[in-house]
């Protein structure tokens, strides 16, 4: 056992501040930081509760979207009439996650924040450059069925497992934070989470000094909202691939989509080139073709997870005709 200390915050600037001191940790729900307390992968020598302070509203937004609390819990999102009815794609995504015990405690900026399931960052017996800078990806070489296939590096081929955070980015959702001195702040949830790079260890754009305080989602897009997830077991299990897609589609011709995937990088993946190659494009087999060559664009696997390439081009094609379907 791990001594530490423990407080609760009164406001989110003293939370934030709080979050300088070396080796703090903020705790809301604790699904995911307790879990690595517990192997001793996170050694927090401080924790900071920010339950009590007023982040828990979903409230609607002068331009017809929604601004959700940072401390909302995932089962009172997904169970919300307004996204139920608007973001159909972000309830699905979170009733696909974790257990109802989980996301009964599980918070929106949790969420976002929690950590790979990668089997070596687990093991502390194992290197992994994301527990430990510099002493190696032992996934690149071992079992590595879960891992990325889009955006890797040398350093780490790990993934994050979020799959409200797939949802959130394909419905161009913005992140809202503030620092130690009261200073806001709105990140786009594009930028909000980072690639490995050289440098896995940082997840994210959050700075030293800022925690989140709520998440805004634009009005929802026209189309069909669909959430797919394909893993090894029908629940309580993370990703292989996964699919928040929004396509609007008429009479066969595709108006305009959005497609996020989960379970392919170290960021819910979003393709460009794909949603322009279904754009103004009829709905057929030769339109989700070439949408699923740009989504695999210099798409790589490790040996254990190559089946990901073929899963992710099956998976899109029957999310595409489910949603084109007239």
């Amino acid at each position: 056992m791990k001594s530490f200390t423990y407080q609760r915050a009164d406001s989110a600037t003293l939370a934030a501040a709080a979050t300088l001191k070396p080796g703090a940790k903020i705790i809301a729900g604790g699904t995911n930081l307790l879990d690595l307390m517990k192997l001793q992968i996170e050694t927090p020598s401080s924790l900071i509760d920010i339950n009590r302070l007023p982040l828990d509203k979903i409230e609607d937004t002068p331009d017809g979207g929604l601004r959700i609390g940072a401390l909302v819990r995932n089962s009172d999102l997904a169970a919300d009439p307004r996204v139920r009815q608007r973001y159909g794609v972000l309830s699905r995504a979170l009733l696909a996650g974790a257990s109802a015990q989980l996301r009964n405690k599980a918070t929106t900026g949790g969420n976002l924040l929690q950590r790979t399931r990668c089997y070596y960052f687990y093991d502390i017996t194992k290197p992994c450059n994301k527990r430990s800078p510099g002493s190696g990806c032992a996934a690149l070489a071992g079992f590595n069925r879960i891992h990325a296939i889009l955006g890797t590096s040398e350093h780490c081929i790990a993934t994050h497992p979020s799959d409200m955070a797939v949802a959130m980015r394909a419905l161009d959702a913005r992140v809202e934070t503030v620092d130690r001195e009261g200073g806001t702040k709105v990140i786009p949830i594009a930028e909000f989470h980072r690639l490995p790079g050289n440098a896995p260890e940082i997840e994210t754009s959050l700075k030293s000094g800022e925690i989140i305080t709520a998440v805004t989602l634009p009005p929802p897009p026209p189309g069909v909202q669909v959430y797919r997830k394909v893993r090894d077991r029908a629940s309580y299990a993370f990703a292989l691939v996964s699919v928040a897609a929004i396509v609007d589609c008429t009479r066969g011709r595709i108006r305009s989509a959005r497609l996020a995937f989960g379970g392919l990088a170290h960021k819910p993946w979003r393709s460009a080139r794909a949603e322009q190659r279904l754009t103004d494009a009829p709905a057929n087999t030769a339109t989700f073709n070439a949408a699923a060559k740009a989504v695999l664009e210099g798409a790589r696997g490790f040996g254990g997870n190559d089946f990901k390439i073929a899963l992710t081009r099956r998976t899109l094609h029957s999310v595409l005709a489910e949603t084109t379907r007239t």
